[in-house]
């Protein structure tokens, strides 16, 4: 079994034995409109659904029809429009989206004319006879409409396709905000952006440009070129898409399988194999009315590669080329808003609620603080995949939730540089860290958080002074997504444990610790002292204050409760367990338990 990790051309995939979860049975629905946008998060299989569109309508591969859809869903029941377009096939992401905005027009120009000088000579070596087609270097426009007048010339229209419509915009956009005049020389007014989408427009209105299916990441681009290019369907909210990316668990399970198999392990690694990708990869919903959340498929190829390989498990489940998703939530954090969010989005169970998902949104509300409201925020993210679905409210509000471990621990990763932006304060943070999960000791831990975390807090004048600074400050420090499933906030019997880190069933051979920290927070007015006050106090005079000592006792039996339980779901843990309790942004006290 050879799985396609990188690899998105659809005949190659078909044609030489790769693995492929067939989405053929969606072409019939894609014919239903004739231009279309399909928008999804980054690694999630866009280009390989446009590389399917190309081979299945291209009437250069007529001839090849059987060979690569012979054994799919469409091949057995293929559309009356198979194997009848000219396909022209444009990649924005082949745009160097840097240098004035002059610059940028003419590398867009440059890959426009490459795409149709090639074109022309794929179809001229396949012997279809068009007429010249001239290529003006400095009007790529001008190279456009003249392939418009070639095609009139013979039986096929064009099928368009656009991969990554919004790629070089996009990039311009996450860098410093005086770009957004060279953005907007793009798209506004007669920028070359909208005027590309009018000549497409007016092309599509002549029945040259037949069929056109755009790909992209955010409908950013899309607001600001409207007037320019208004005829395009959106799709991606549509439920019966809600697949076209991604994968079933019926379709994870089974490959699972087969791997177990070839590798000799016992029939109980599937579950544990499906377990663990779940927690990692799972979580994505599209649209209302799926009744199903998806796998991210870049990152179940990268996991089955490795498996099925080595017959073991990544040893990091977070694939490299996911973390540039990380310059989103960089973004995100040098907003005032945002900054807010984002510690909230590090808590496992908590969930984001707004009105509706904005549709579209342009170069004023990226650039303009004023419009950077919540919807705008948690729009945003969803878009970049970074959050997903979640339901809707009594009152029929939009619920939004981080999707999975591996979208978190960027959370947690942005966070922990947002309040840490020091990288050598952090690298003690995260040696202190390492002495709670390999030697079982807390408090170098607790005084960092103290010394360290708290001055940040107090500086920064955070809303949010509670029991979730105290856990996200250890979480931050502690995220260990290489050795633990960080089951922070995990529910058990219907209560839930504040931080469990359960080690990876692949990594209990290493001599670490499982941890269990429950967390509580005693306000300085509570305990009846002020800050000047706490800071004088022993660890020992500490745990004899009233409030702490009571929050303390509390703590040991929750802790107790859920460390019984939780030897009761996993066995064979060396659970380390420990009670923490703040005591304003001064001063933290523990308690280990035996």
């Amino acid at each position: 079994m050879k799985f396609p990790y990188g690899v998105s051309d659809f005949k190659k995939i078909n044609t030489q034995g790769y693995f492929y979860c067939d989405r053929t049975n969606k072409i019939p629905l894609l014919e239903q409109s004739d231009s279309q946008l399909f928008i999804r998060p980054r690694r999630f299989g866009k280009s390989l659904v446009l590389s399917m569109l190309e081979n299945y309508y291209d009437v250069a591969k007529k001839d090849e029809f059987e060979a690569i859809f012979g054994n799919l869903k469409i091949g057995k029941n293929p559309t009356d429009l198979r194997n009848s377009y000219f396909i022209l096939k444009l990649d924005f992401s082949c745009v160097d989206p840097t240098g004035s905005a002059k610059e940028v027009k003419k590398a867009l120009f440059n890959h426009i004319n490459g795409c149709i000088e090639e074109f022309y000579a794929f179809y001229q070596y396949k012997g279809y006879e068009l007429p010249k087609i001239k290529i003006n270097f400095d009007d790529a426009l001008y190279s456009l409409k003249s392939l418009v007048s070639a095609v009139r010339m013979t039986p096929y229209p064009v099928y368009l396709l656009i991969d990554e419509y919004d790629n070089f915009a996009n990039t311009i956009m996450m860098g410093v905000q005086s770009t957004g005049k060279r953005y907007e020389a793009l798209v506004h007014d007669e920028g070359i952006l909208r005027t590309l989408f009018k000549a497409i427009k007016s092309s599509t209105s002549g029945s040259m440009f037949d069929r056109v299916f755009i790909t992209g990441v955010s409908p950013v681009v899309l607001s600001d070129i409207t007037s320019g290019y208004n005829i395009a369907k959106n799709i991606y909210f549509h439920p019966k898409f809600n697949d076209l990316c991604g994968f079933s668990e019926n379709e994870v399970r089974k490959v699972i399988e087969q791997i177990v198999a070839e590798c000799n392990f016992g029939t109980e690694k599937t579950d544990e194999a499906l377990t663990l990708m779940k927690t990692y990869y799972n979580g994505y919903l599209f649209a209302f009315g799926s009744d199903e959340y998806i796998y991210n498929p870049t990152l179940c190829l990268y996991f089955f590669e490795q498996f099925h390989e080595m017959c073991s498990y990544p040893r990091e489940m977070l694939d490299d080329n996911l973390a540039t998703d990380e310059s989103k939530l960089e973004y995100i954090a040098q907003l005032s808003k945002g900054r807010d969010l984002l510690v909230n989005l590090t808590q496992k169970a908590h969930e984001i609620v707004i009105s509706k998902i904005s549709k579209r949104f342009g170069i004023k509300e990226m650039l303009s603080d004023n419009s950077k409201d919540n919807t705008f925020l948690v729009s945003f993210l969803y878009y970049f995949g970074v959050l997903t679905l979640a339901g809707e409210t009594d009152d029929l509000k939009v619920k939004l939730k981080v999707p999975n471990m591996v979208i978190q621990s960027l959370y947690v990763g942005r966070v922990q540089q947002m309040l840490l932006p020091d990288p050598g304060i952090r690298d003690d943070g995260k040696l202190a860290a390492e002495k709670v999960y390999q030697k079982g000791d807390i408090k170098p831990l607790c005084d960092f958080v103290e010394n360290s975390y708290f001055t940040v807090f107090k500086n920064r004048d955070y809303r949010w002074a509670n029991e979730l600074t105290l856990k996200t400050a250890f979480l931050t420090l502690l995220y260990n997504d290489i050795i633990y499933i960080m089951d922070y906030e995990i529910e058990i019997d219907r209560r839930y444990a504040d931080l469990t880190m359960i080690i990876r069933p692949d990594k209990r051979y290493g001599k670490v610790f499982d941890v269990l920290i429950e967390f509580k927070f005693v306000k300085l007015k509570d305990a009846g002292m002020s800050a000047d006050q706490a800071k004088k106090l022993s660890q020992d005079e500490l745990k004899k204050i009233p409030e702490i000592a009571k929050q303390i006792k509390n703590g040991e039996k929750q802790v107790q409760e859920y460390g019984n339980k939780l030897e009761r779901k996993y066995g064979n843990l060396r659970l380390q367990k420990f009670v923490v309790v703040a005591l304003g942004f001064e001063r933290v006290s523990f308690k280990k338990l035996d």
